[in-house]
Order: C-alpha cells, then structure tokens, then sequence
C-alpha cells in the first residue's frame, strides 16, 4: 500500500480576473517522481508555490504527511519548509556566496551548523553531484552553467529534504548536460529516499526522470498516468504537446 506524501484537493488560484488553478485534484505518493507538464503560463509554478506555502489558494485543501497546510499557522509552516528542497529554474544561486556556502545556506541559516562542519558537508554533496572540492571556494560567476546547475541540485538535497521541488531543471542545458542533470535528479532523489515533484516542458527530461506525468491545461490537470500510458495516450491535447506540434487543440496565443 503506498503512502500518500502530497494530497491536493479542489485547488483553486486567481490573479485578479486570471484563473490560473481551476480545481487542482492531484496526489504523490511518498517517494514517487511526479513530473507536471504544459506550456508556459499554464500555472505549474503556481501550483509548487502553493504547496510549498509561498502563496495562500483562494480554496481547496493541500495535506502533507496528512496535515492540512492551507491556512496552518507559522510554526507549521516552517516545519514543513525543513522538509522540503528545490532546484530553482537558472539556479538562482547567491552570487556574492561562494559555491560552499551556497550549498549550505539551508544547514548554516535554518539548521545553525557550524561553518567548519557545513563546508565538510557542502563539499561532501558537491561530490555526490559530480563537483571537486576544489569547486567548494569558488563563486558562481567563475563556473559554468551546467556546474551552476549541478551546483544548485547540490544545494536543494544538502538538507536531506523528504520533498524535493525541480523547476525546469534542464532550461538551458545543451541535450549531453540536462541528461546528465536528469540523472543526478534520479539518483540524489532515490538517495534521499525523497518525493519529487517537477515542472518541465522539456519531453525527453519528462519521460526520463517521472514514475508519473500529470498535464496541467487552462487550471486543470487533464490527464495523468505513466511513462507507458504517455506514449499511448488518445488525448489530443497531450498527444499535441508532447509532440510539439502547433495543429491541435491547444491555441498558441500570439
């Protein structure tokens, strides 16, 4: 019997007039890679900054480990943000920190290590994701983007999170490096025992990485199944953008 880690139900969000999650019903089991698809704008960052407690739905319910989230009080929230990592989309890396301090910004701010031993740690990590020590002094700039990359993965796993968030983990990476990303997500989730959750639009990290696909479309999700299920799929929709193709039901607005 598997155990739910995410339960997301009737989840709704606006701006203003834009509706962009219309009635969110979505689970994650714990230890499962889920990756949500769609184009851009179709709310996908929307919906992690929900969960992760960021922005506040207008209705609907978000259990973790079986507690309710919407509307918990700060403690709770800051309980359940120890327990989560993420890969920002372009890294998002301080650039005034060096790459150590970067990868252990969640052990020195939230969890008080000492320095001495968090840099220990953060070189450990930087291993693991394929990096030198002698990356460990170095500032961003002075790298390059797949080790920026590697970097920021290093940095969301360093904390042991038991939810791991990637935000199109591979924009920006030519197809050899977001492989090998794909592969460092795999593995450093598999590691960690943790659930993952990722937004992509980028079909070979999809089918890659996921246990399962959910397609968010206009606030819904309005398919989701397995890799398999994927490549047999009827639905118009998801046929059209896995195939990127502009003829189909889905409208490019120009």
């Amino acid at each position: 019997m598997s155990e739910v880690k995410i339960k997301i139900s009737n989840l709704h969000k606006a701006f203003g007039k834009k509706v962009v999650l219309d009635g969110i019903d979505l689970e994650l089991n714990k230890g499962e890679s889920l990756v949500v698809i769609g184009g851009s704008g179709t709310g996908k960052s929307v919906l992690i900054k929900c969960i992760q407690g960021l922005l506040t739905p207008d209705s609907g319910s978000i259990e973790i480990d079986g507690e309710e989230t919407v509307g918990a009080d700060r403690r709770t929230q800051d309980a359940l943000h120890s327990k989560m990592g993420m890969l920002f989309q372009g890294g998002a890396l301080f650039d005034s920190l060096t790459v150590w301090e970067n990868v252990a910004f969640g052990l020195l701010e939230n969890q008080k290590m000492p320095r001495k031993q968090a840099k220990t740690e953060a070189v450990r990590v930087l291993r693991q994701v394929g990096l030198a020590p002698d990356v460990a002094d170095l500032y961003p700039s002075e790298i390059s983007g797949g080790m920026q990359k590697r970097v920021s993965l290093a940095r969301a796993i360093a904390t042991k999170p038991e939810i791991i968030f990637f935000d199109e983990p591979t924009t920006g990476l030519d197809p050899i490096m977001a492989d090998v990303i794909n592969d460092l997500i795999i593995e450093s989730a598999r590691g960690l025992g943790a659930t993952a959750l990722t937004i992509t639009h980028d079909m070979a990290s999809a089918r890659k990485i996921a246990d399962r696909i959910a397609m968010l479309y206009k606030g819904k999700i309005i398919w989701q199944g397995t890799v398999k299920e994927l490549e047999k799929t009827d639905n118009p929709y998801v046929k059209q953008f896995i195939n990127g193709s502009s003829q189909g039901p889905i409208k490019v607005e120009v």
